[in-house]
């Protein structure tokens, strides 16, 4: 039988696609399953605000349910993470949104007290994904991916009437006309551009500052297939007409609600890259060793570690890119 690691796409687990939890679909549409869950001796606590969330070590940090279960309380799985088979119960996962970052007084990193809730950093997922164990980087994905979605789904879109939450935190219903409204993801791809040279090609986009550069990403449009966003994207960012699109892997990027698709793909004529000064500002053309002598010395800056478009330039270049070079005193 072959392995997870096995079934993978070519970019293997992405920072935000890894997760080891069981989402529990099925059990969370039982009227009043959160409730029951919320009173179990396993239940656990993950802390939402603004999109960051409570982080010791490197894990994240987990409380115990206090008094009655809350509005705005999310099922988000069973962790089968950090608990060996046969020893007990799993861990049961929920989410609660919070406007501010709310008194922690008691939690545990990892199945460990933390001793001093002062220490605990509120971070946000791209800071800190990379540096998460399989199971916390998956929650946090989940997590602000379903917070997300709440905050600007609050109110019916067919007659605008408030809406109820319903199987656990992930289906609202209109109580006026019975309509269901679920999490929505957008699908987006993002794409290595590759020449008959072997050179990539990278974007400034111009709501960045001028030394950052990424690779050419954009939403899938109704009624369009992944390949020919590819094609379509491409061509509309830089001018340029290309071919034999691949798809390489996925992972969220609840940034708010997206589902970044990664390919890459070949142009014949490398000649024609022109930005098109509305959403790309500059594109140029990188062999490796210009692209290591270019991040080397800081001349542009790449996504993080925690992005698919770092994963695709790193998969091209054949490994991990130098850090950037400082100077000492």
């Amino acid at each position: 039988m072959r392995t997870p690691e096995e079934i993978l796409p070519v970019l293997g687990r992405l920072p935000l696609a890894r997760a080891e939890v069981d989402r529990g679909c099925e059990a969370r549409a039982r009227e009043g399953w959160l409730e029951q869950v919320w009173a179990r001796d396993e239940a656990r606590v993950l802390w939402v605000s603004g999109g960051r969330a409570p982080v010791l070590g490197g894990q994240l940090v987990l409380t115990r349910p206090e008094g009655e279960l809350p509005d705005g309380a999310v099922y988000l799985g069973r962790s089968t993470a950090d608990v060996a088979p046969g020893t007990g119960p799993r861990a049961e996962l929920i989410l609660l949104v919070s406007e501010d970052h709310p008194p922690l007084r008691a939690g545990e990193a990892g199945g460990q007290p933390v001793a001093e809730p002062e220490d605990i950093a509120w971070v946000g997922l791209r800071e800190v994904a990379a540096a998460l164990t399989d199971r916390d980087a998956g929650v946090f994905a989940e997590a602000v991916a379903i917070a997300n979605w709440h905050a600007v789904h609050t109110h019916c879109p067919q007659c605008g009437t408030p809406t109820d939450i319903t199987q656990s935190g992930w289906v609202r219903v209109c109580p006026r006309d019975q309509s269901q409204h679920f999490p929505r993801t957008d699908p987006a791809i993002i794409v290595t551009v590759t020449d008959h040279q072997d050179r990539v090609l990278l974007g400034n986009n111009v709501a960045w500052g001028p030394r950052m550069y990424s690779t050419l990403a954009g939403f899938v449009e109704p009624g369009e297939s992944l390949e020919a966003a590819v094609v379509r994207e491409v061509h509309e960012e830089s001018n340029l007409r290309i071919h034999s699109p691949v798809y390489l892997g996925s992972q969220p990027w609840p940034f708010p609600q997206s589902l970044m698709l990664g390919y890459t793909a070949v142009t014949d004529h490398p000649e024609d890259a022109a930005a098109d000064r509305e959403e790309v500002a500059h594109v140029r053309w990188f062999t490796r060793e210009e692209l290591a002598q270019a991040v080397g010395e800081g001349e542009i800056t790449l996504p993080g570690s925690a992005s698919i478009s770092r994963a695709l330039i790193e998969h091209w270049f054949g490994g991990a890119l130098p850090e950037p070079r400082t100077l000492q005193n």
